[in-house]
């Protein structure tokens, strides 16, 4: 079968599937957290429809400046149950920005915004990005910047540097990114507002879009150790554990939490 009308195909099953499914809304604990989440595709609701244990990353940006009253920056929000945990934690003193390329999962994010009354989420669409502007992303819902492959199809949406987000929005005390292999392109617009030392969270995506678009060790140049205490932890792994100077790093996706001293 051509490669064009497999793309097609795809991406008609993402549409079928959001058409067809019956939205509900549910009650679940993630974390210390009672959350009311709307399900409002497969993919949300095998993510979402049940209990979560704490995110250690969570607890763990918890002992730097993730506190109330931090204004926090969640870069690829999907629909924002993450950004309601960060949301909880920051209270309505503090802030939250989420920014989601796909425009399904922003009004359903805008949903659950309204639904555990969180005031202090403002949720634009968009990607992070190296430059503000347009971008091309492909049409899942767990969207990519695209890297010309065009497999699950591609569409343009407006971009932003995480630098001209703190101009309009007040520098971050936390960095939350999970931009899907696009982590060094996003960071390196960011040159500004890691100046100030946010404490960061990234997830990076090795073998999953991180190597087309740069490297674990440019990842890791961005938080020098001088300045950063780094921690690792894999999926597969309850807790992080620090990052000694030469430690080996996990050959799949990790998370990433980089402290500042």
């Amino acid at each position: 079968m051509p490669r064009g009308l497999w793309t097609q195909l795809r991406v008609l099953r993402i549409r079928s599937g959001i058409k067809f499914y019956k939205r509900r809304t549910v009650s679940h604990m993630f974390g210390d957290e009672p959350l009311q989440v709307l399900l409002a595709d497969p993919e949300g609701a095998g993510w979402y429809d049940h209990d979560w244990k704490p995110l250690a990353e969570v607890e763990l940006l918890k002992q730097g400046k993730l506190r109330p009253g931090a204004r926090v920056f969640d870069m690829g929000a999907h629909q924002c149950v993450v950004a309601l945990l960060l949301a909880k934690i920051v209270g309505e003193s503090g802030f939250v920005l989420a920014v989601e390329p796909n425009a399904h999962n922003v009004a359903v994010g805008k949903e659950n915004t309204k639904l555990n009354h969180a005031p202090q989420i403002q949720v634009v669409q968009g990607a992070v990005a190296e430059s503000s502007g347009t971008i091309a992303v492909s049409k899942g819902l767990n969207c990519q910047v695209d890297d010309g492959s065009h497999q699950w199809g591609s569409m343009p949406v407006p971009s932003f540097s995480i630098d001209d987000l703190s101009r309009e929005y007040g520098t971050p005390d936390v960095l939350f990114l999970d931009v899907e292999g696009y982590e060094c392109r996003a960071l390196s617009g960011a040159v500004e507002t890691l100046k100030s030392r946010p404490d960061c969270f990234v997830e990076v995506h090795v073998g999953g879009g991180l190597e087309k678009f740069g490297s674990v060790s440019e990842v890791l140049s961005f938080f020098p150790k001088e300045q950063y205490s780094l921690f690792v932890r894999t999926e597969a792994q309850d807790n992080f554990t620090e990052l000694p100077a030469y430690g080996d790093l996990p050959r799949e996706r990790f998370f990433l939490v980089a402290l500042h001293r």
